[in-house]
C-alpha cells in the first residue's frame, strides 16, 4: 500500500473517546466472564484455591498486574487480527500503520503496553487528536469509510496513470 495517512481520514476525538468508553465496558464484561468461569469451575471441582486467591487478594500489585495482562491480551489480539477493538468495530474505525497497512503484532503489542502510561487515555484529547500509544508506535486510528474511499480514489488515479503508458 505504502500511502501516507492524512488528517482527513483520521478518526475524530469524539470517536476516539467513544472507543475508550466502549472498550472499558468490554473490559468489565471480560472480567465478569473470567470471574464467572473461575467460580463455575471452582464449584464443579470443589477446589476454591484460585477463586479464593482472586476474590480475597487485596494486593494492588495483583490488581495492576491482572489489569495489564487482560488489557494487553485484549488489545494486542484484536488489533493484530483486525486492526480493531470492539469499540473500533462499533464506531467503524481502525488502527493502521503509518503507510496505511495492517498493524504488525509488535506494533499492536507496544500500542497495548503504552496504554498503561499514566493519563494516556486522555492524551488523544490534545490538539492533534493522537494518543501517546499512536505517537510512540507511529500508528494511526482512521475512519473506515474515509480511509477506504481515499484508497479507492488513489487506486483509481494510479490506474488512470497506467493507461497513458
Amino acid at each position: 500500500m505504502n500511502k501516507t495517512i492524512t488528517k482527513d481520514v483520521l478518526a475524530t476525538k469524539g470517536v476516539r473517546f467513544l472507543n475508550f468508553i466502549i472498550d472499558y465496558i468490554v473490559f468489565i464484561i471480560i472480567n465478569f466472564a473470567i470471574g464467572a468461569a473461575i467460580g463455575f469451575f471452582s464449584e464443579i471441582t470443589g477446589n476454591y484455591a484460585v477463586y479464593d486467591f482472586i476474590v480475597y487478594n487485596d494486593s494492588i500489585l495483583f490488581e495492576y498486574g491482572y489489569t495489564i495482562v487482560i488489557w494487553t491480551i485484549y488489545y494486542t489480539t484484536m488489533e493484530t487480527l483486525t486492526g480493531k477493538s470492539v469499540g473500533k468495530f462499533i464506531t467503524k474505525s481502525k488502527a493502521v500503520m503509518a503507510d496505511g497497512s495492517k498493524l504488525t503484532f509488535e506494533k499492536a503489542l507496544v500500542r497495548s503496553l503504552c496504554r498503561f502510561i499514566p493519563f494516556e487515555p486522555f492524551s488523544f484529547l490534545g490538539e492533534d487528536g493522537k494518543g501517546w500509544h499512536d505517537s510512540i508506535t507511529k500508528t494511526f486510528v482512521v475512519d473506515d469509510k474515509k480511509f477506504l474511499e481515499k484508497q479507492e480514489t488513489e487506486q483509481g488515479l494510479e490506474e488512470l496513470g497506467k493507461i497513458g503508458e
